[in-house]
């Protein structure tokens, strides 16, 4: 049996022991690190088309539980059991339905103005040349210019010609073969996406079972209190994105159909591909407007200078209408998170994750902020300052 006074050295020795074991498996990380990031990458992309599927089951999860609630309250009470079968096909029919809309709505628009563009660029290009040949055509300096082109005619002829085998020619190899493996990206991403279309039904058939199975699965690994707090958690995770989510496409789809009514008014060209584009741009918080608004001025711009200009004005005022009146009524204080940090949270998610960071980055955040908050809460009830706590929450409630 160990004595007492022993009981400070055999601490030390596991401390000792445990600090050298944490050092040696940290090196032994950092060593392998190259090795664990290729099979974290090649298990993400084994599993990347149930990725897919989860995306899209809880996207449509919503419209398949109303379809379900619905037909369960018209159908027979033997016929019940197919409102189940009926809402899975129905949400997986309005899911592709949308899709198809939004496709033939943006695609054939978008030929048309690429086809237009290309029509006219060369009588643009025309009009800009007779335009600098009327303004600066007498300009002593221009016409030197010229001059010095014509007599160095054969020395810039070697210089393209040397630029040309040097550099365009290794850089069309690198094109040539870049869109060979961009070939190859697309196939990969449409077979994954088509398997997660599958498994997108696998995971909506079976939704009610798996929520039961996670329940059970953590209330069997933690104790009773514990569980309780992450499966509330968990709780408010998923009304947090899903609400946002489902808002936020709501929100959307009304400011892209106001848009196509207002450049319709208007009469704005390409007024059906600039809608969707204002629209499906809009999903994104914050930075979303500024992102849609771009390539659509530019689409006017092309034709008409002028009406780009009204455009600008026109979806400045067409996002105010969203930020102060559309979005609080159909989102009201969904997330609870002020505008600074909704900013913040929109570039550091947008930077680590891109356009889909940009997408899930308020929701997200809104989650990680609520943690911190009630651990800090209950730190401060841990700690006797009750007055404190209380003291904030009556600031909180003066700014409101």
């Amino acid at each position: 049996m160990n004595k007492p006074q022993n009981r400070p050295y055999i601490l030390g020795m596991l401390a000792g022991f445990g600090a050298i074991s944490l050092s040696v498996a940290f090196f032994f990380i950092l060593y392998r690190a190259q090795a664990l990031g290729d099979v974290v990458r090649q298990i993400k992309d084994i599993l990347m088309p149930f990725v897919y599927g989860g995306v899209i089951a809880y996207l449509l999860r919503p419209m398949c539980n109303k379809y379900s609630g619905f037909f369960s309250r018209i159908l027979p009470q033997k016929q019940k059991k197919w409102a189940e079968p009926i809402a899975l096909t129905l949400s997986m029919l309005s899911g592709a339905l949308i899709v198809y809309v939004l496709i033939i709505m943006m695609v054939p628009q978008l030929v048309d103005s690429i086809v237009s563009i290309w029509n006219s660029l060369p009588g643009e290009v025309e009009d800009l040349f007779n335009w600098f040949q009327e303004k600066y055509g007498d300009s002593e300096e221009l016409q030197q210019i010229l001059a010095y082109l014509n007599t160095s005619y054969d020395t810039i002829y070697d210089a393209v010609d040397t630029w040309a085998e040097n550099t365009l020619v290794p850089y069309i190899s690198n094109i040539v073969s870049g869109v060979g493996m961009g070939v190859m990206r697309v196939l990969n991403f449409l077979m994954d996406f088509l398997i997660g279309i599958i498994a997108a039904l696998y995971l909506l058939a079976n939704r009610n079972l798996f929520k039961r199975q996670g329940a059970l699965l953590i209330r069997a690994a933690l104790k009773p209190r514990w569980a309780e707090l992450v499966i509330e958690e968990i709780k408010f995770v998923d009304k947090m994105f899903g609400g946002f989510i489902e808002g936020k496409i709501v929100d959307s789809l009304i400011i892209g159909v106001l848009c196509y009514i207002g450049c319709s008014i208007l009469k704005f060209p390409n007024a059906l591909l600039v809608s969707a584009i204002v629209g499906v741009t809009n999903v994104i918080p914050f930075f979303g407007p500024f992102l849609g608004a771009i390539p659509a001025t530019l689409l006017i711009l092309i034709e008409n200078p002028i009406q780009a200009l009204w455009f600008v004005i026109f979806v400045f005022a067409l996002q105010q209408l969203d930020g102060n009146v559309i979005g609080p009524l159909i989102l009201g204080d969904a997330t609870g998170v002020s505008s600074f940090w909704v900013l913040f949270s929109i570039l550091l998610f947008g930077g680590l994750w891109g356009l889909v960071g940009m997408v899930v980055a308020v929701p997200l955040f809104a989650v990680i902020y609520d943690l911190i908050r009630r651990l800090v809460f209950r730190g401060l009830r841990k700690q006797g300052c009750e007055d404190t706590l209380t003291e904030y929450r009556q600031y909180r409630a003066g700014k409101k």
